[in-house]
């Protein structure tokens, strides 16, 4: 049985946190996972995100405080002896520093590092230190979208960068009945209903998508899912455009299939990502989706029903989502991501790398 550690941030609602645990409960069967989350702690994390109970015995939680931390670094290596870990794999630079050195202070051999997006390494600061970190590490590196690997090859100077794209559970999204998964949420039935589902965040773009909707017909609405800081500049601009009655805030839904079900389409209007998974979701479970051409959103998206604009365009926006409304698919998005993104797909690739590399290991 071998021992695979990944260590992560933080463990609140995100794309990146949702990979980490459906790769641990994807894992293969002669494999023990475990998630080791940086800051937080059990009982608020438990409480802020209820999916996290079924995992909660295969977690630890280090609830590191602000500043770098010494002692973090001396726990994280004697964790990694206790618990007997034969891999360690970090997400996003913090686990990578911390993580990273503990692992190779503590003789691990197979040290594995996936990058989520490449825009944070325009920033000098941060693309010396992770070239830095990189350097004194070497983990086998991976990159969950195309674009992203580009990025890495030319801001960190690494040439040798696997691409693992992020999947979904194509089981778990999956059709289901408009007319109920509206009751459910207490949407309107009589509507076209645009749904946009992410952190309220000035990176997310939800701006846009208010902008765009003003240009649109009354009977056409949105819909968001989720919480952040934007959410009352948000209200605050839908009222001042006239479509606070068209806008539907949801805060955090435990249930996203269902929140996927109730719409006619899908809009993923940010600004900067990685390779998202909300777009796999709606997609699986039949909706089409327009995406900003940013990031790996182009990688994410089904050809032939999908569209890309420009980000922070909301008349671009706006003229997308009137054409998308009205005309039928050429292909059923669920076919796509059940091909190209089901999280089975991007367990199988991890797991392969979990095993004995064909190079010599430091």
């Amino acid at each position: 049985m071998k021992t695979v550690i990944q260590v992560i941030q933080h463990l609140r609602p995100g794309g990146i946190e949702t990979m980490v645990l459906d790769l641990q409960r994807f894992a293969a069967q002669d494999e023990r996972t475990i998630i080791i989350s940086l800051e937080g702690d059990r009982n608020s994390a438990l409480a802020d995100w209820p999916r996290l109970r079924e995992h909660a015995k295969r977690i630890i939680f280090l609830n590191k405080q602000p500043g770098f931390s010494f002692k973090l670094l001396v726990e994280l290596r004697r964790l990694f002896r206790i618990l007997k870990a034969d891999c360690v794999h970090t997400h996003h630079i913090g686990p990578l520093i911390y993580a990273g050195l503990a692992a190779r202070l503590a003789g691990i051999k197979r040290l594995i590092h996936t990058e989520h997006d490449a825009w944070h390494l325009t920033d000098m600061h941060r693309r010396t230190l992770q070239r830095w970190t990189l350097r004194l590490t070497r983990p086998l590196l991976v990159a969950d979208a195309m674009s992203v690997a580009r990025g890495v090859r030319t801001h960190l100077q690494q040439r040798q960068v696997r691409i693992i794209r992020n999947g979904i559970d194509s089981e778990r999204f999956r059709p289901g009945d408009q007319h109920f998964a509206r009751q459910q949420l207490g949407l309107p039935d009589n509507v076209q209903l645009v749904g946009c589902s992410g952190r309220l965040e000035v990176v997310k773009g939800q701006a846009v998508l208010l902008e765009a909707l003003s240009q649109l017909p009354q009977e056409t609405h949105v819909a968001l899912a989720g919480i952040g800081t934007t959410e009352q500049a948000l209200k605050d601009q839908a009222k001042r455009l006239g479509i606070e009655q068209r806008v539907h805030f949801l805060g955090r839904t435990d249930e996203m299939p269902t929140f996927y079900q109730a719409l006619d389409l899908f809009c993923l209007p940010s600004f900067h990502e990685g390779m998202p998974l909300s777009p796999l979701e709606a997609q699986a479970c039949g909706i089409p989706a327009l995406l900003t051409d940013t990031g790996g959103c182009r990688e994410a998206l089904c050809p032939e029903s999908g569209r890309l604009v420009t980000p922070g365009k909301p008349d671009e926006m706006a003229e997308a989502i009137t054409e998308m409304l009205i005309e039928q698919p050429h292909r059923n998005p669920r076919d796509f991501v059940k091909s190209e993104g089901d999280v089975r797909l991007m367990a199988k690739a991890y797991n392969d790398l979990h095993k004995p590399l064909h190079r010599r290991e430091v």
